[in-house]
């Protein structure tokens, strides 16, 4: 249960969770190194910008990833709660940083919701940021039950979906997914500036789609770039074999005379075709949500499901225990009220996100 929270750090996300827990009937207290900015965010209704008298049942460090083992440290110093979480965008280093500065790393779990926007600030905050998205957390083989159980029901009160990552593969699947695109698109934007004038008029969504996260801001990017270094780096070298292969296709087009005409349209289409199948694993993460219900192997168990998921079933495949795992593909915005009413149906129901799930009630 958490009845009170104290966010460090009222920038977006912060800002953000705050709100969503306070209209939960959360108590949110707000601190931040700017007393300005943690006011800004008490005038949208985000909480109070002040100390609390006794020790709230969560904190959520809310800072740059090289910043949050030096904050949790002084907030587990100053016994500023009972359980401590954070949601910078890398887990390795940071969950490192707590295991040799923290005074109480059983305390401690590392967050990470799956959501933001490209414009900073408390301003930016919304209480419905996280709502149908996926917020990661990365427990260490020292976080105790406790911490686990109040991040993953602040994750809840905030409309995400918890999911268990260890820390090494989610910094390897974010720089895939989140930092290397923004990279890109910084790239792609900086190219802009030299344009001939009159190139803003020919700028469309195409464009606007690319570049848009690249108005992020560029210190905290910096940081997070410096936080994730050889992720990044080894997802950076696949991206520039594609580059090459691609530049010296472009190259032969280019070039006077039809050698090697052929085998460059032949690399640049399968280039694209490439572009096109990872576009589809790409879809918007507030479309849908996989569901997954074990059913037990007794004559008849699947029948006695298929009634509660109409038009939902994708897929069921057998686990080597004899039961069934069957998929099903729901709308994200009501995903966890059917997991919730499969469950009290006594269903063993998780999300199909590859990953562990923290939290799985126990079903047939």
């Amino acid at each position: 249960m958490v009845r009170s929270l104290l966010v460090v750090g009222t920038g977006l996300i912060g800002t953000s969770v705050a709100l969503a827990a306070r209209r939960a009937g959360v108590e949110v207290f707000l601190a931040d190194r700017d007393a300005a900015t943690a006011r800004v965010a008490e005038s949208l209704g985000a909480g109070r910008a002040e100390t609390p008298r006794h020790p709230v049942d969560l904190a959520l460090v809310a800072v740059p990833p090289t910043q949050v083992g030096l904050v949790l440290r002084e907030a587990q110093q100053r016994r500023a709660a009972r359980s401590y979480t954070d949601v910078a965008g890398v887990k390795g280093e940071p969950g490192r940083d707590v295991l040799r500065l923290a005074p109480d790393p059983a305390a401690y779990v590392g967050g990470h919701p799956m959501a933001g926007r490209e414009r900073s600030g408390p301003l930016a905050a919304t209480a419905d940021l996280f709502t149908g998205r996926t917020w990661v957390l990365t427990p260490s083989e020292r976080t105790g039950a406790a911490a686990l159980r109040s991040a993953t029901t602040l994750a809840e009160l905030c409309g995400a979906t918890p999911v268990c990552l260890d820390s090494r593969a989610h910094d390897a699947m974010v720089a895939l997914t989140s930092h290397v695109p923004h990279l890109m698109a910084g790239l792609t934007a900086a190219r802009l500036r030299e344009g001939p004038a009159g190139t803003e008029k020919l700028v469309g969504e195409g464009v606007r789609d690319v570049t848009r996260v690249a108005a992020g801001d560029p210190a905290l990017w910096t940081d997070i770039v410096r936080s994730n270094a050889a992720p990044i780096a080894a997802v950076l070298r696949a991206v520039h074999d594609d580059l090459t292969r691609l530049l010296a296709a472009v190259e032969a087009l280019a070039a006077t005379g039809p050698d090697g005409h052929e085998q460059a349209v032949h690399d640049i289409a399968a280039l694209l075709e490439q572009g096109a199948a990872g576009a589809a694993r790409a879809r918007p993460p507030g479309d849908r949500i996989r569901l997954r219900v074990t059913v037990g192997p007794q004559p008849g168990a699947l029948a006695a499901l298929l009634p509660a998921t109409p038009q939902a079933v994708v897929a069921a495949t057998a686990n080597p225990d004899g039961t069934l795992a069957v998929h099903l593909d729901v709308p994200a915005a009501t995903a966890g009220a059917a997991a919730a009413e499969l469950r009290a149906a006594g269903w063993d129901v998780a999300v199909d996100e590859g990953a562990a799930v923290c939290r799985v009630a126990a079903g047939r």
